[in-house]
Protein backbone atom coordinates (compact mmCIF):
# COMPACT_ATOMS: atom_id res chain seq x y z
CA UNK A 1 0.00 0.00 0.00
CA UNK A 2 1.40 3.40 -1.00
CA UNK A 3 2.10 5.89 1.76
CA UNK A 4 0.35 9.25 1.75
CA UNK A 5 3.58 11.15 1.07
CA UNK A 6 4.41 8.83 -1.84
CA UNK A 7 1.00 9.44 -3.39
CA UNK A 8 1.49 13.18 -3.11
CA UNK A 9 4.90 12.94 -4.75
CA UNK A 10 3.54 10.74 -7.54
CA UNK A 11 0.65 13.12 -8.16
CA UNK A 12 2.92 16.16 -8.34
CA UNK A 13 5.33 14.29 -10.63
CA UNK A 14 2.57 13.25 -13.06
CA UNK A 15 0.96 16.70 -13.13
CA UNK A 16 4.35 18.38 -13.59
CA UNK A 17 5.22 16.00 -16.42
CA UNK A 18 1.97 16.76 -18.25
CA UNK A 19 2.50 20.48 -17.69
CA UNK A 20 6.13 20.55 -18.89
CA UNK A 21 5.65 18.36 -21.97
CA UNK A 22 2.65 20.32 -23.24
CA UNK A 23 4.24 23.72 -22.52
CA UNK A 24 7.41 22.71 -24.38
CA UNK A 25 5.46 21.27 -27.32
CA UNK A 26 3.35 24.43 -27.53
CA UNK A 27 6.51 26.54 -27.80
CA UNK A 28 8.02 24.36 -30.54
CA UNK A 29 4.92 24.06 -32.73
CA UNK A 30 3.88 27.67 -32.11
CA UNK A 31 5.87 28.83 -35.15
CA UNK A 32 3.01 27.69 -37.40
CA UNK A 33 0.03 29.97 -37.93
CA UNK A 34 -2.94 28.17 -39.46
CA UNK A 35 -6.21 29.31 -40.99
CA UNK A 36 -9.27 28.57 -38.87
CA UNK A 37 -11.42 29.48 -41.86
CA UNK A 38 -9.77 26.85 -44.10
CA UNK A 39 -10.05 24.23 -41.34
CA UNK A 40 -13.51 24.86 -39.93
CA UNK A 41 -15.04 27.69 -41.95
CA UNK A 42 -14.72 30.15 -39.07
CA UNK A 43 -12.93 33.52 -39.36
CA UNK A 44 -9.45 34.09 -37.97
CA UNK A 45 -6.02 32.54 -37.61
CA UNK A 46 -4.44 30.66 -34.70
CA UNK A 47 -0.95 29.63 -33.66
CA UNK A 48 -0.59 25.83 -33.66
CA UNK A 49 0.72 25.97 -30.11
CA UNK A 50 -2.57 27.30 -28.78
CA UNK A 51 -4.27 23.98 -29.61
CA UNK A 52 -2.64 22.19 -26.69
CA UNK A 53 -2.35 25.20 -24.39
CA UNK A 54 -5.65 24.40 -22.63
CA UNK A 55 -3.92 21.30 -21.23
CA UNK A 56 -1.33 23.59 -19.65
CA UNK A 57 -3.77 25.91 -17.93
CA UNK A 58 -6.03 23.08 -16.74
CA UNK A 59 -2.97 21.38 -15.26
CA UNK A 60 -1.97 24.72 -13.72
CA UNK A 61 -5.33 24.96 -11.97
CA UNK A 62 -5.13 21.39 -10.68
CA UNK A 63 -1.61 21.91 -9.31
CA UNK A 64 -2.75 25.17 -7.74
CA UNK A 65 -5.73 23.44 -6.15
CA UNK A 66 -3.67 20.72 -4.46
CA UNK A 67 -0.19 22.23 -4.10
CA UNK A 68 -0.87 25.97 -3.93
CA UNK A 69 0.78 28.92 -5.62
CA UNK A 70 4.22 27.73 -4.59
CA UNK A 71 3.67 24.40 -6.34
CA UNK A 72 2.60 26.16 -9.56
CA UNK A 73 5.52 28.58 -9.57
CA UNK A 74 8.03 25.81 -8.85
CA UNK A 75 7.06 23.83 -11.92
CA UNK A 76 6.68 27.04 -13.97
CA UNK A 77 10.25 28.13 -13.26
CA UNK A 78 11.51 24.65 -14.07
CA UNK A 79 9.55 24.74 -17.35
CA UNK A 80 11.10 28.08 -18.32
CA UNK A 81 14.58 26.67 -17.71
CA UNK A 82 13.81 23.55 -19.78
CA UNK A 83 12.32 25.59 -22.63
CA UNK A 84 15.46 27.73 -22.70
CA UNK A 85 17.62 24.60 -22.74
CA UNK A 86 15.56 23.08 -25.56
CA UNK A 87 15.89 26.16 -27.74
CA UNK A 88 19.62 26.46 -27.10
CA UNK A 89 19.99 22.87 -28.33
CA UNK A 90 17.70 23.53 -31.32
CA UNK A 91 19.62 26.68 -32.26
CA UNK A 92 22.92 24.79 -32.00
CA UNK A 93 21.64 22.14 -34.44
CA UNK A 94 20.76 24.83 -37.00
CA UNK A 95 24.44 25.82 -37.01
CA UNK A 96 25.68 22.30 -37.79
CA UNK A 97 26.96 21.84 -41.39
CA UNK A 98 24.55 19.62 -43.35
CA UNK A 99 25.75 16.30 -44.75
CA UNK A 100 26.01 16.36 -48.56
CA UNK A 101 24.07 13.11 -49.03
CA UNK A 102 21.24 14.42 -46.81
CA UNK A 103 20.90 17.48 -49.02
CA UNK A 104 21.10 15.30 -52.13
CA UNK A 105 18.43 12.75 -51.19
CA UNK A 106 16.09 15.59 -50.20
CA UNK A 107 16.87 17.89 -53.13
CA UNK A 108 13.24 17.82 -54.38
CA UNK A 109 9.86 17.86 -52.71
CA UNK A 110 6.98 15.45 -53.36
CA UNK A 111 6.08 17.34 -56.56
CA UNK A 112 9.63 17.31 -57.89
CA UNK A 113 10.31 20.99 -57.18
CA UNK A 114 13.81 22.02 -56.02
CA UNK A 115 14.02 21.86 -52.25
CA UNK A 116 16.74 22.74 -49.71
CA UNK A 117 15.97 20.76 -46.59
CA UNK A 118 18.66 22.48 -44.51
CA UNK A 119 17.23 25.91 -45.37
CA UNK A 120 13.75 24.66 -44.45
CA UNK A 121 15.05 23.26 -41.15
CA UNK A 122 16.72 26.55 -40.26
CA UNK A 123 13.75 28.64 -41.38
CA UNK A 124 11.34 26.70 -39.17
CA UNK A 125 13.44 26.39 -36.04
CA UNK A 126 15.01 29.84 -36.11
CA UNK A 127 11.54 31.33 -36.05
CA UNK A 128 11.35 29.77 -32.63
CA UNK A 129 14.25 31.91 -31.42
CA UNK A 130 12.09 35.02 -31.73
CA UNK A 131 9.11 33.22 -30.27
CA UNK A 132 11.09 31.97 -27.28
CA UNK A 133 11.63 35.52 -26.02
CA UNK A 134 7.97 36.39 -26.31
CA UNK A 135 6.85 33.02 -24.99
CA UNK A 136 8.98 33.07 -21.87
CA UNK A 137 8.00 36.67 -21.14
CA UNK A 138 4.31 35.89 -21.60
CA UNK A 139 4.56 32.52 -19.86
CA UNK A 140 6.22 34.01 -16.79
CA UNK A 141 3.72 36.86 -16.50
CA UNK A 142 0.78 34.57 -17.26
CA UNK A 143 1.69 31.89 -14.73
CA UNK A 144 2.30 34.34 -11.89
CA UNK A 145 -0.96 36.11 -12.74
CA UNK A 146 -2.89 32.83 -13.01
CA UNK A 147 -1.60 31.52 -9.68
CA UNK A 148 -2.26 34.85 -7.95
CA UNK A 149 -5.79 35.32 -9.30
CA UNK A 150 -6.63 31.66 -8.55
CA UNK A 151 -5.67 32.04 -4.88
CA UNK A 152 -7.38 35.45 -4.63
CA UNK A 153 -10.63 33.91 -5.88
CA UNK A 154 -10.13 30.99 -3.51
CA UNK A 155 -9.93 33.40 -0.56
CA UNK A 156 -12.88 35.45 -1.80
CA UNK A 157 -15.14 32.38 -2.13
CA UNK A 158 -13.97 30.60 0.99
CA UNK A 159 -12.68 27.64 -1.01
CA UNK A 160 -15.98 27.07 -2.84
CA UNK A 161 -16.72 27.21 -6.56
CA UNK A 162 -13.77 25.38 -8.09
CA UNK A 163 -15.01 26.31 -11.56
CA UNK A 164 -14.95 30.03 -10.74
CA UNK A 165 -11.36 30.23 -9.56
CA UNK A 166 -10.12 27.89 -12.29
CA UNK A 167 -11.95 29.62 -15.14
CA UNK A 168 -11.54 33.14 -13.77
CA UNK A 169 -7.78 32.84 -13.29
CA UNK A 170 -7.37 31.40 -16.78
CA UNK A 171 -9.43 34.10 -18.47
CA UNK A 172 -7.47 36.89 -16.77
CA UNK A 173 -4.00 35.40 -17.28
CA UNK A 174 -4.57 34.37 -20.89
CA UNK A 175 -5.86 37.83 -21.81
CA UNK A 176 -2.36 39.09 -21.04
CA UNK A 177 -0.51 36.02 -22.34
CA UNK A 178 -2.26 35.95 -25.72
CA UNK A 179 -1.21 39.47 -26.59
CA UNK A 180 2.26 39.61 -25.00
CA UNK A 181 3.60 36.48 -26.68
CA UNK A 182 2.61 37.61 -30.18
CA UNK A 183 3.61 41.25 -29.65
CA UNK A 184 7.12 40.38 -28.47
CA UNK A 185 7.71 37.42 -30.80
CA UNK A 186 6.26 38.68 -34.06
CA UNK A 187 6.11 42.48 -33.72
CA UNK A 188 9.24 43.37 -31.77
CA UNK A 189 11.36 40.50 -33.11
CA UNK A 190 9.46 39.67 -36.28
CA UNK A 191 7.86 41.33 -39.27
CA UNK A 192 4.17 41.41 -38.33
CA UNK A 193 2.11 44.58 -38.25
CA UNK A 194 0.34 45.54 -35.04
CA UNK A 195 -3.00 44.83 -36.72
CA UNK A 196 -1.86 41.25 -37.49
CA UNK A 197 -0.74 40.80 -33.87
CA UNK A 198 -4.08 42.05 -32.55
CA UNK A 199 -6.06 39.92 -34.99
CA UNK A 200 -4.31 36.64 -34.13
CA UNK A 201 -4.17 37.51 -30.41
CA UNK A 202 -7.91 38.13 -30.42
CA UNK A 203 -8.64 34.76 -32.07
CA UNK A 204 -6.20 32.99 -29.73
CA UNK A 205 -7.84 34.50 -26.67
CA UNK A 206 -11.40 33.61 -27.65
CA UNK A 207 -10.28 30.06 -28.41
CA UNK A 208 -8.75 29.85 -24.92
CA UNK A 209 -11.89 31.46 -23.46
CA UNK A 210 -14.08 28.81 -25.06
CA UNK A 211 -11.69 26.02 -24.09
CA UNK A 212 -11.63 27.17 -20.45
CA UNK A 213 -15.43 27.00 -20.30
CA UNK A 214 -15.74 23.69 -22.16
CA UNK A 215 -13.02 22.00 -20.10
CA UNK A 216 -14.74 22.71 -16.78
CA UNK A 217 -16.19 19.14 -16.64
CA UNK A 218 -12.66 17.81 -17.22
CA UNK A 219 -11.48 19.81 -14.22
CA UNK A 220 -14.17 18.29 -12.01
CA UNK A 221 -13.40 14.81 -13.34
CA UNK A 222 -9.73 15.32 -12.53
CA UNK A 223 -10.68 16.42 -9.00
CA UNK A 224 -12.82 13.32 -8.56
CA UNK A 225 -10.08 10.95 -9.76
CA UNK A 226 -7.37 12.66 -7.71
CA UNK A 227 -9.50 12.66 -4.56
CA UNK A 228 -10.13 8.94 -4.99
CA UNK A 229 -6.44 8.27 -5.57
CA UNK A 230 -5.25 10.29 -2.57
CA UNK A 231 -8.03 9.37 -0.16
CA UNK A 232 -9.94 11.72 2.10
CA UNK A 233 -7.15 12.35 4.59
CA UNK A 234 -4.49 13.26 2.02
CA UNK A 235 -6.93 15.34 -0.01
CA UNK A 236 -7.98 17.37 3.01
CA UNK A 237 -4.37 17.85 4.08
CA UNK A 238 -3.28 19.09 0.64
CA UNK A 239 -6.26 21.40 0.27
CA UNK A 240 -5.69 22.84 3.75
CA UNK A 241 -2.06 23.51 2.83
CA UNK A 242 -3.14 25.14 -0.43
CA UNK A 243 -5.75 27.19 1.41
CA UNK A 244 -3.10 28.32 3.91
CA UNK A 245 -0.94 29.31 0.95
CA UNK A 246 -3.85 31.36 -0.41
CA UNK A 247 -4.22 33.15 2.90
CA UNK A 248 -0.61 34.36 2.90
Amino acid sequence: MQSMSHKKQQLYLVLSGIFIVNALLAEIIGVKIFSVEALMGLPGNLTAGVLIWPVVFVTTDIINEYFGKEGVLRVSYLTVALILFAFVVIYATTRLPPAAFWLDVNRTDDQGHPFNIDFAYQSIFRQGLGIITGSITAFGIGQVLDATVFQALRRATGGRYVWLRATGSTLVSQLVDSFVVLFVAFYLFGNWTLDQVLSVANTNYWYKFAAAILLTPVLYLAHFLIDRYLGDEATQELQQEAAADAAV
